[in-house]
């Protein structure tokens, strides 16, 4: 039967700017802004590989204005990384800040900025009653991967090695002022990192599908994104210097951006979460673990949802109706993408209790459209964890 379209509020004050060379441009924006003391967190690192940073840098500091780098250690934003840029964010006294590099730099810089603008360290602000106020500094934000969609969203996740989890936090004052969005800067991502960043922008629009918060915008950017990201990511993931599917991969990351805040994210996230909590693992490879085991799970209640899937991902009809050609496409993408399995992170089933406590305790979770058992959680899980290698299996 027919029914109405519930009602929805979308809000997204988020300036983009997508196409190549589009860094260099940086210093025009900020003068836009009308700032001059420029604070840029980067990873650590990027020059020695990454040549188009190194002139969207150089651009920027030829331009005159005031510019301070600051490097990110390598790894998952931990609460300490995030305390340390907020010091050297303070003490930098900038009235623009510019994070250039994967989503971690990115929530590191959003987290950051929320913290020096309260005066407080983030453990303070989460065990606090999590005010989110107006960002009085701007942020531009210039990712280097195609995957978080970190750039044009209201989250940040941070890790607490101390309890095996990562903090999860949002609101639409997180989000940065500016997106750029250069494809060029992502040419030097080696495959791995291609592979688990773009699983994860994946994962991302079709969880914005799934969940029951989903709206009509939100879907038209998601099946946008899938399609992008469907006809591209193994093609980058093979040939990073293929510019026509870099182009495409950062084009589906951003949108796949924007469809979760529009929408949300949903069991997948939980579960990953749950593996990156325990073994410090690359938050885009933790998704991609379990990404085909949740999808199977979720067609049960909305097969309608996953065929559109299938159909942006270009998968022939079937005649089966049931969302099983979408998890089928998965499973073959990540047979593409050589992608690892769970049992390759050292995860035994001594460690399933755990992880299906963490992700029991997880945000994500709920948003599913039906709610999860604890012996579903566990169960892909187990399911995750007899995989040996990735071959095509069939969906149950």
């Amino acid at each position: 039967m027919s029914q109405t379209i519930p009602a929805f509020n979308n809000h997204l004050p988020v300036r983009v700017h997508f196409g190549e060379a589009g860094a260099l441009r940086l210093a025009e924006i900020i003068r836009d802004l009308g700032a001059t003391r420029v604070l840029v967190l980067l990873d650590e690192g990027i020059e020695d590989h990454n040549p188009a940073v190194v002139d969207a840098l150089s651009a920027l500091e030829r331009s005159g204005l005031d510019v301070t780098r600051v490097a990110k250690p390598a790894g998952e934003p931990t609460i300490a990384m995030v305390d340390a840029a907020t010091d050297q964010m303070r003490e930098a006294r900038a009235d623009v800040f510019v994070a250039i590099g994967g989503g971690s730099v990115i929530d590191t810089a959003k987290a950051a900025r929320l913290c020096g603008q309260l005066g407080c360290t983030f453990g303070e602000f989460l065990d606090s009653e999590r005010r989110y106020p107006e960002a009085v500094v701007p942020l531009i934000a210039v990712p280097t991967t195609a995957g978080t969609g970190s750039e044009v969203s209201g989250g940040a996740v941070v890790s607490d090695p101390g309890n095996d989890r990562k903090a999860g936090i949002a609101h639409p004052h997180l989000r940065a002022q500016y997106a750029v969005i250069d494809p060029r800067l992502t040419r030097s991502m080696p495959g791995t990192m291609t592979a688990n960043t773009g699983i994860d922008a994946l994962a991302q629009a079709i969880a914005a599908i799934v969940a029951k918060v989903r709206t009509p915008i939100g879907d038209a950017i998601a099946l946008e994104a899938v399609r992008l990201m469907g006809e591209s990511l193994a093609a980058a993931y093979r040939d990073g210097d293929d510019h026509v599917a870099r182009s495409k991969t950062a084009c589906a990351s951003m949108m796949a951006g924007l469809a979760m805040n529009i929408s949300d994210c949903t069991a997948e996230h939980s579960l990953g979460q749950a593996i990156g909590g325990l073994t410090g693992a690359a938050h885009g490879l933790t998704i991609g673990l379990v990404l085909a085991e949740t999808l199977d799970r979720e067609r049960r209640f909305v097969p309608e949802r996953l065929e559109r899937v299938a159909d942006a991902l270009g998968v022939p009809e079937d005649g089966t109706g049931d969302g099983s050609r979408a998890v089928m496409a998965i499973r073959d993408l990540l047979v593409e993408l050589d992608f690892p399995v769970l049992s390759d992170l050292g995860i035994t089933e001594d460690d399933l209790d755990r992880l299906t406590d963490l992700a029991l305790e997880d945000h994500f979770l709920t948003m599913s459209p039906s709610p999860w058992s604890r012996e579903e959680v566990r169960g892909v899980f187990e399911r995750a964890l007899e995989l040996r290698s990735r071959q095509p299996v069939p969906a149950t």
